[in-house]
């Protein structure tokens, strides 16, 4: 059975007075969309970015383009960048960001499809996570929408690690 992990972080937010904001390529506001799916979100929910092309990333999130020539969209470096960016951009508390291939094509001996990295970057802090998902485009989104979450909760909980 799914977790409605965006019903366990509104609560969180709330009583600590912080605001998320969210950076996504791959998932395509999908994470945003499950945020808002909760009622009252406007309350600690600012915004969010989908950057789906290098310029979108370097233009709204200040991804640096050496970034994404040295590592490409999906690495650790850029979530990271991305995440910074959103976060400082729309004034939030904590900025979480998803770059991935999810499929069907794309992928590479080195990045498959499924790779997919999230960043958190708050101010105490930035950490990524990677995540090689076997579904098909849509079960690789909403894995790694759920995964975003999930990192989101973690670090409200305080239960992170920097893998």
């Amino acid at each position: 059975m799914k977790k409605n992990l965006e019903y366990e972080i509104g609560p969180l937010f709330r009583s600590r007075g912080l605001k998320l904001a969210t950076a996504e390529s791959c998932t395509g506001g999908l994470v945003a969309d499950h945020i808002t799916d909760v009622p009252g979100s406007s309350d600690y929910f600012v915004g969010g970015v989908v950057a789906y092309a290098y310029e979108a990333k370097v233009a709204l999130l200040h991804v640096s383009w050496d970034t994404l020539r040295l590592h490409g969209a999906v690495s650790r470096e850029t979530v990271i960048e991305m995440a910074r960016g959103v976060r400082t951009a729309l004034g939030a508390d904590l900025g979480i960001s998803v770059s991935g291939i999810a499929g069907p094509g794309g992928g590479l001996p080195e990045k498959p499809v499924g790779t997919t990295w999230i960043g958190l970057s708050a101010r105490d802090g930035d950490w990524a996570r990677k995540f090689v998902w076997v579904g098909d485009r849509r079960a690789n989104k909403e894995s790694s929408t759920q995964a975003a979450l999930q990192f989101v909760l973690d670090y409200l909980d305080k239960k992170l690690d920097n893998g």
